[in-house]
Formats: C-alpha cells, sequence, structure tokens
C-alpha cells in the first residue's frame, strides 16, 4: 500500500469517527432515553409484581381469619365483608361465603350463588360451580323449571361437569316421580367414558335404590364396588 493509500485510510476513519461523534451528540439522548425507560420499565413491573404479590397473601389472610371464627353466621358475615382484589376474587368469597350459609339459609345462600352464576366476567368454572351447589341445595326456593333451565345449559357442557349436572337432573325427576328416566339418565352417567370412580359409585347406589339393576363395569375397568373416591 503506498504512502497516498494509506494517507486517504486514515483521513477517511478519521472523517467516520467525526461522523459518529456528531451523531452521538445530536441523538444519543435518544439511547439514553432508552436505557432509562427499559430499565425504569423492568423496576415497574417487579413493583406491581410484588405489589400483587402482597395483596394476594393479604386476601388469602383475611379469608383464613374468616374461616377460623367459631360461628357459622360470623364466618359468613366476615367473608361477605372482603374486598376481593379482582373478579375472580370475588367469586371465591362469594362461595365461600354460600357454604357457610348452606342450609340453614338456603334461600340467601341459593341466591348469593345465582348472583356468581350470573355473572359476567369471571372464569366459567366458577359460575358452573355456584349454579351446581344452588340447584343441589335443599331449600333454596328455587323452581323444579328455573333448576331444569339451568342444569340444562351445563348438561351442554364437556367433562365431569356435564355429568354432574345429568346427576342433578335424574334428581329432579326423582323428585318429579319420573323414575324411570332418572334410572335412564343415571345409568348414562355411570357408564359414561368421563365419569369418575365416586360419580360411577354414587349413582348406581341411587339406579338400585330405585329399583333398578346395577350398571356394567365402566369402560376404565373399574367396578362399582369401589372404595376408590
Amino acid at each position: 500500500m503506498s504512502d497516498t493509500d494509506s494517507f486517504i485510510d486514515e483521513v477517511t476513519e478519521e472523517v467516520r469517527r467525526d461522523r459518529l461523534f456528531a451523531l452521538m451528540k445530536r441523538y444519543g439522548w435518544i439511547a439514553a432515553l432508552a436505557v432509562v425507560l427499559i430499565v425504569g420499565g423492568a423496576a415497574w413491573n417487579e413493583w406491581r409484581k410484588a405489589q400483587d404479590q402482597t395483596a394476594a397473601q393479604d386476601f388469602g389472610d383475611t379469608i383464613k381469619t374468616a374461616l377460623e371464627l367459631p360461628e357459622r353466621d360470623a364466618r359468613a358475615e366476615a367473608l361477605a365483608a372482603i374486598d376481593a382484589p379482582d373478579a375472580g376474587g370475588q367469586a371465591v368469597v362469594d362461595l365461600l361465603a354460600a357454604a357457610e350459609l348452606g342450609t340453614q339459609n338456603a334461600e340467601d345462600a341459593a341466591s348469593r350463588l345465582l348472583a356468581v352464576a350470573d355473572r359476567e366476567g369471571i372464569e366459567p368454572v366458577y359460575r358452573q360451580l355456584a349454579t351446581l351447589k344452588a340447584v343441589a341445595l335443599p331449600g333454596s326456593g328455587l323452581s323444579v323449571e328455573d333448576r331444569r333451565a339451568r342444569l340444562d345449559g351445563l348438561a351442554l357442557s364437556g367433562g365431569l361437569v356435564r355429568l354432574l349436572a345429568e346427576e342433578q337432573l335424574a334428581m329432579i325427576e326423582i323428585e318429579t316421580g319420573e323414575t324411570d328416566a332418572a334410572i335412564d339418565r343415571l345409568t348414562q352417567v355411570a357408564q359414561d367414558a368421563q365419569a369418575t370412580a365416586g360419580l360411577r359409585r354414587r349413582v348406581s347406589q341411587v339406579i338400585v335404590a330405585l329399583g333398578g339393576e346395577m350398571p356394567e363395569t365402566g369402560p376404565s375397568g373399574e367396578g362399582q364396588g369401589d372404595s376408590e373416591g
């Protein structure tokens, strides 16, 4: 390489450096701001996580304190007074409060459960559980038609919820004197591949009590006399 070429390369490099420094002076604040935003965003995210964790712990401690009260009415009242941090937490509180009210105040318990069942913006599992508990509660004040309508909706869903809804529909058929229909429905539940051993055993006992025949062993091979839950 000649001296001329070397000189040109050095000048070119100096020009590049000058341009880089000029750009950094002109736009360097943008990079600095980006770094601040990234670091600040990470710190804010960690702070929010810590706040959420603290709120969840406080919420759980409040529920635990309420459940440790000696009287059921006091437990139900304390649970009802809890300010849940979100819709899911409120659904849990309402379900627990309804359980404390139980059969001693069945209509209020059913009312609280149906409020959860009809509430928008919460996980379907809470709504399904609230519906099943409400229709199965003795003395709820719900009509046969209302209970059937709610259970028919659950019977269209999948999994264990569908089978539990079918079981409750069979209980309504027994209540209204439709014994044969109840036996047929319970037999289908017992023979369903998704039925648990406990559910099969429970419906089989009802079938036999109604004068029906013991259903055949379920698809999973579990006998109806098994002691598993």
